[in-house]
């Protein structure tokens, strides 16, 4: 029976599929759907083969179209497009990443990247980076002893609750140091909330030498669930809808609950987890907005930006600086960096987590975990002392 795609999956992306079956391989062709937006890098699908048992398997053959399309995807003049390493889940086992591509040059330029499985399962899942989503967060909140409140703030533009997590509610007048998390402003950005689900749990082993820890870890719930990438999307991409008035429902939710934590704790700062383009690998980096070295933001920010560097070491890019952001935006109104620093006159920074590679390290969900657990411990040190 003829190999199934299917998209009708959690977080389910995929888009101009054919499968060719052969005698000696079944060739699986896809490309990224962008789901109405002008930007497209996340994709998400399930594979079914209805085979007698008898009957060995073919191998199986993807190849993911037209890269130089997507955002970091590479470009028609480059010797290939690097580092795109996607994860796959053979029925129900772990995820797991797939190994280098191979590249594949039309005549015409085009560009494509392929990956061979040699030994398919009857059923198989492929995603850009590992998934995910509110069961992952409820499994989070409940490995780690109740220490996480979870509320729901507001609602989404689609009618979705938006939660937050915090490990206390803090009050007027506290002296205890706090921090504002935000992950997933673009929603196929998943590697930035195993970062966050990392540093969560060790913010919730250090007890009450945490500081006080508000957190949206799904803002674009939406775009999670509907399988969306989320950068550009119109009307408003989230993370350019910080001005006045905001230009989302959660932007405006959000607004009013870090105004709600800004008077129940003493700010230090506010971090936005990310993604960058999908084939940089030099390693995690920071970026925060208008800042010039030398400048009063700059000073300010710099210590922080140091700290994570000194915290992730080897998985940092020690070469870039905390800058604004090279991408090319199609907004002109603020994100969530610069409405920290220009309402709430507080240092915010945001951190970009990579799809694949740190270097020559392959990034795992584990590796993720553990680099949010290096920031979230020298953070509770930096903050305490």
């Amino acid at each position: 029976m003829a190999l199934r795609i299917n998209t009708k999956v959690p977080y389910g992306n995929a888009c101009d599929v054919a499968v060719h079956e052969g005698r000696d391989m079944t060739v699986v062709e896809f490309v990224a759907d962008p789901h109405g937006g002008p930007e497209t890098l996340w994709f998400c699908f399930r594979m079914v083969r209805d085979s007698p048992a008898t009957e060995k398997p073919t191998p199986v053959k993807l190849v993911l179209k037209n890269t130089p399309t997507m955002l970091g995807g590479g470009s028609y003049d480059d010797e290939k497009p690097q580092h795109i390493r996607p994860v796959i889940r053979y029925g129900d086992r772990e995820w797991d990443r797939l190994g280098p591509e191979e590249v594949e040059r039309h005549p015409d330029g085009r560009v494509d990247v392929a990956w061979t499985i040699p030994e398919p399962t009857p059923t198989m899942e492929v995603a850009v980076c590992y998934p995910y989503g509110p069961p992952d967060v409820e499994a989070m909140v409940n490995e780690t002893s109740g220490v996480w409140r979870t509320d729901t703030i507001g609602a989404s533009q689609g009618g979705r609750p938006l939660i937050r997590l915090s490990n206390a509610y803090g009050k007027s007048g506290s002296e205890r140091p706090g921090l504002y998390l935000v992950a997933r402003q673009h929603s196929g950005e998943t590697s930035g909330s195993w970062t966050l689900d990392g540093a969560l749990r060790e913010f919730a082993s250090a007890g009450d030498r945490a500081p006080l820890v508000w957190c949206v870890p799904l803002s674009n719930i939406d775009g999670v669930e509907g399988g969306d990438y989320g950068k550009d999307n119109f009307p408003y991409d989230l993370n350019r809808a910080w001005g006045k008035p905001a230009m989302r429902h959660e932007t405006l939710v959000i607004k009013q609950d870090l105004n709600q934590w800004k008077a129940r704790c003493q700010p230090a700062m506010v971090i936005d987890f990310h993604s960058p383009g999908l084939c940089e690998a030099e390693g995690f980096y920071c970026l925060a907005a208008g800042l010039k070295k030398g400048s009063p933001r700059y000073k300010a920010i710099k210590p922080s930006v140091d700290l994570f560097a000194q915290a992730l070491q080897e998985l940092y890019v020690a070469s870039r600086k905390p800058s604004l952001n090279p991408y090319p935006t199609r907004w002109i109104t603020p994100n969530l960096s610069s409405y920290s620093w220009d309402d709430l006159q507080i240092p915010g920074v945001t951190l970009e987590c990579p799809y694949a590679l740190a270097g020559s390290t392959v990034l795992t969900r584990e590796k993720y975990q553990e680099a949010g657990r290096r920031l979230a411990a020298a953070l509770v040190k930096h903050l305490a002392s």
